[in-house]
């Protein structure tokens, strides 16, 4: 009998689901908007404050793991309970990430006890704010050289930390930082205000 993903070790989990890097797609891009369509009619418009398409699959020409990344954030008084009920409702797994900032969620779409199956997603939720990863987006978009030098770095941890996603992702940490500090110098304070990007 397959265990259930829930059950599984994180090893075993990194076996299952392994670092696997692609070629940019161009159908990401529409892959995401289709699916930010889908969230917001699941939840309601009326509950986000923002949602966009981030992470390397929303940077064209960059090699990426071919998982779309979702940053929703929701108004404050959102009912998390039935948040949670619509986001399932939709073909998604929920997972508590206290380490996490606040509410604590992310969702996955496309994991099954057996692998990968479909397009894989995940939905990370947050209140609003003026998030990282919104800045480090938006530097790699405008500068395809450090784009490239990212994508080369990925390659070679993929190698060594092929079936280890928690130290893939330290491995990756100083350069995305060193990249945020400076996306947040040259397009200073542009995630404050609300927004709705479709990218």
């Amino acid at each position: 009998m397959t265990k259930s993903l829930a059950d599984m070790t994180n090893e075993e989990r990194w076996r299952l689901f392994p670092i696997i890097l692609r070629e940019h797609d161009p159908q990401w891009k529409t892959r995401g908007l289709d699916e930010m369509k889908l969230l917001t009619d699941g939840i309601g418009a009326e509950n986000i404050e923002g949602i966009s398409h981030i992470g390397s699959t929303s940077v064209t020409g960059l090699v990426a793991k071919p998982t779309i990344d979702i940053l929703l954030e929701i108004k404050e008084d959102t009912d998390l309970d039935k948040l949670i009920a619509n986001i399932k409702a939709v073909g998604y797994i929920f997972s508590r990430q206290e380490k996490n900032p606040p509410p604590h969620m992310m969702f996955m779409k496309g994991y099954t006890p057996e692998g990968f199956r479909g397009q894989a997603f995940h939905v990370h939720v947050r209140y609003s704010g003026d998030w990282n990863e919104l800045y480090f987006r938006d530097y790699l978009i405008n500068h395809p050289e450090t784009a490239a030098e990212y994508g080369r770095i990925k390659q070679s941890l993929k190698e060594e930390y092929e079936f280890d996603r928690d130290a893939y992702t330290k491995a990756k940490s100083e350069f995305i930082n060193r990249v945020t500090d400076l996306a947040r110098i040259e397009y200073k304070n542009r995630y404050k205000p609300v927004r709705m990007h479709p990218y």
